[in-house]
């Protein structure tokens, strides 16, 4: 897991421990009340810090939450599986996992609908979850040209297009289907839907 730092904080040294068990609070919290019922406060008790300490750590409730989901996927992993396809659907299954977990599924879909009137909640959403988890396409990307499986990038700002394109389709397909259509992105559905990208990628 990856260490987290709210951003745009300042001032006294920060604490790990509390960090981890404010986040994990949180994460109780919309599990046991939702997203409509959490309260800075609850999570405060939960995590037995005072306000005080979890204020100084974050603005407000929408702040937290996306640290809160952010760390769950910082648990994404892209092992080597010996093929594109199948570092694609291996990581696919993880993603679809995480958003199963109801602590994923009603914090991210709360802060992206608050995100639709804050700027600022959209580009805390986009440093701290989207382009942290970039880092998988980039790195299976690079595995499958050096295996001779894709064609090496002709120039960085394509490759950094053809990145953020493979993320958003992969994202995109993954969060419709679980959480829009509520239907299970099983090994099935993830096969077809590899299957259906990589066509893509190679043409």
């Amino acid at each position: 897991m990856h260490s987290r730092t709210p951003a745009g904080r300042t001032g006294r040294p920060r604490s790990a421990a509390a960090d981890a068990a404010i986040l994990a609070a949180t994460r109780q919290a919309l599990v046991e009340l939702g997203w409509s019922k959490l309260t800075l406060g609850d999570v405060a008790t939960r995590a037995g810090v005072a306000k005080t300490t979890l204020y100084r750590r974050w603005s407000g409730k929408n702040e937290l939450v996306v640290d809160a989901v952010a760390e769950l996927f910082d648990e994404l992993r892209l092992p080597d599986r010996g093929s594109l396809a199948a570092d694609i659907e291996g990581v696919v299954l993880q993603f679809a996992a995480i958003l199963a977990r109801p602590e994923a599924r009603s914090g991210l879909m709360a802060v992206v609908a608050e995100a639709t009137r804050d700027d600022a909640l959209r580009e805390r959403i986009r440093a701290s979850i989207v382009d942290r988890q970039k880092r998988l396409v980039l790195t299976g990307r690079t595995r499958a040209e050096a295996r001779g499986e894709l064609p090496p990038s002709k120039n960085p700002e394509e490759s950094s297009r053809t990145v953020d394109l493979i993320f958003d389709m992969v994202a995109g397909a993954v969060v419709h289907r679980t959480l829009v259509s509520a239907e299970p992105a099983d090994e099935e559905w993830v096969r077809s839907f590899t299957r259906v990208l990589l066509e893509g990628l190679r043409s």
